[in-house]
């Protein structure tokens, strides 16, 4: 499983579906990112909604700059595997509240792409109780 796992994936989609079985488009309708397991246990991710909207200037203005910081998300750190489960150890965080922590995945293959998802818990971002599924396409 894990030479299979590494790589460069390209992101497809990212769901939340909540305990109630509604399902949204979490990062808007095209997003984007990448995602990087490498051979020697490290890993890297960045993560952005769909159509970012640029500011207007050479430097954001705070607002234009909170919502930037909102749309996006980034780590980095190791990386190990259990069973069915990738675990992401962050070294370093967009979003020092990351920093430190582990974000577990339970991952599964489709032909060349890849699912990651949570289990149920709350979503980052409002609390609501959900699981929240990105499917990567392998680029190398």
């Amino acid at each position: 499983m894990r030479d299979r796992l590494i790589g460069t994936w390209k992101l497809v989609s990212a769901v939340r579906e909540d305990m109630a079985g509604h399902r949204v488009d979490q990062l808007g309708p095209s997003p984007t990112g990448y995602i990087n397991y490498a051979p020697d246990g490290r890993m890297m991710a960045l993560i952005a909604r769909g159509a970012r909207t640029k500011p207007a200037g050479a430097q954001p203005t705070p607002p234009e700059a909170d919502a930037l910081f909102k749309s996006m998300l980034s780590y980095a750190g190791t990386y190990t595997i259990d069973g069915d489960e990738v675990t992401h150890h962050v070294d370093v965080s967009w979003n020092e509240s990351w920093t430190g922590t582990k974000q577990t995945r339970v991952f599964r293959f489709d032909g060349e792409r890849l699912q990651l998802a949570t289990k149920p818990s709350p979503d980052p971002v409002d609390g609501v109780m959900s699981v929240r599924r990105m499917v990567w396409e392998k680029v190398t």
